[in-house]
């Protein structure tokens, strides 16, 4: 049996037109499944009132829809940040609900575990698993955008989606990519794909693979390191793909118009000298791009984050040489929600 949730639009509606059934049943199915106008709501298929029962059977004999259940939730002192460990079927994931004044975010993740070995994310702890499917994707956003305390307390809808929990996006491309077809559907969720952000470590040609759809969305770099010394001693990927690859992949993303975000954790004593941001500041030079730099939160690898000083230095030396550069802001770090911290493992 297949996931209805992970179908696009056009599978069900072959499925559907096979049975002789009219094509605008396809539609009713997939506003069921992705439909911002019932709030994203998974149902059963039993719950499909409007359409013919001996439909909803058969749709019971061939697919089933994917179940979430929260095992266990957590709750920030300020309130702002939510991390639910969920099943999704029979995998461990977790996602972060974050509130901020603008609308909601989602941070979900699109593996079960992680191959990538970060030395600094506690992601891949407890080795990797599966692959999620786009409709597992689905579900955690649904999860979120329906949990009703945590949406109600904020007044706002969810307006982002980052593709940064457990799991490398470009590891599992063709699900992700689906996802986003399923996500931003004009007769499901609708979301702009400007609103969705994907993380990656670095997957060279699948970076090239992303380029060539023309996508809306912001591309996060992990890079971490301004020499391929420090990067492939905090993370593997780098000893396969080294800076000079990387970088002109990203060069060639910027066909689409679209500005590259690199994520920098700063790990005190490792990467966070003056001489470092110098040297990140002149590998980015002429570039589309911004740095988000990231105090590296306590998670694995036993590294400490950059004082606040060397934060701001850091980001000053950046700044006088034109390379635009924010801080960001840490959401989660008292409940293991925050970057890097993310495991998808159940205790």
């Amino acid at each position: 049996m297949r996931d209805l949730l992970d179908c696009t639009l056009p599978e069900i509606t072959e499925y559907i037109q096979a049975l002789g059934q009219p094509k605008y049943r396809a539609e009713q199915v997939f506003f069921h499944l992705h439909g911002n106008g019932n709030g994203g709501v998974i149902p059963k298929i039993s719950e499909m009132q409007n359409l013919p029962k001996a439909l909803r059977e058969q749709l019971e004999k061939d697919f089933f829809v994917t179940e979430i259940d929260i095992l266990k939730e957590l709750i920030s002192t300020d309130g702002n940040t939510r991390k639910f460990l969920t099943k999704i079927n029979d995998a461990y994931a977790e996602s972060v609900l974050m509130r901020y004044k603008h609308g909601d975010t989602v941070c979900i993740s699109t593996q079960a575990g992680c191959k990538m070995g970060c030395t600094f994310c506690a992601s891949a702890e407890s080795g990797f698993h599966r692959n999620l499917t786009a409709g597992e994707y689905c579900a955690q956003v649904y999860l979120a955008k329906n949990h009703a305390e945590a949406l109600q307390a904020s007044g706002q809808s969810l307006k982002n989606i980052v593709l940064m929990g457990c799991g490398e996006p470009l590891d599992n491309f063709g699900e992700t990519i689906k996802f986003i077809e399923l996500i931003t559907h004009p007769k499901g969720l609708n979301l702009s794909q400007r609103n969705i952000t994907l993380s990656t470590c670095g997957l060279v040609p699948q970076i090239y693979a992303l380029a060539d759809l023309n996508l809306k969305i912001t591309l996060a770099v992990s890079l971490h390191a301004p020499t391929d010394e420090i990067r492939a001693a905090i993370m593997p990927i780098a000893k396969k793909y080294p800076l000079d690859e990387l970088l002109r992949a990203c060069k060639y993303y910027e066909k689409t118009r679209r500005r590259i975000t690199f994520e920098y954790a700063l790990i005190k004593g490792v990467n966070d000298s003056v001489s470092h941001a110098k040297a990140l500041a002149k590998l980015l030079r002429g570039m589309l791009c911004h740095v988000n730099l990231i105090p590296v939160n306590k998670a694995r690898g036993g590294f400490s984050p950059a004082a606040q000083n060397e934060v701001r230095g850091f980001a000053a030396v950046l700044e006088d040489r034109n390379i635009p550069v924010t801080v960001r802001r840490s959401l989660g770090a008292d409940i293991d929600a925050a970057c890097g911290q993310l495991r998808g493992e159940c205790k």
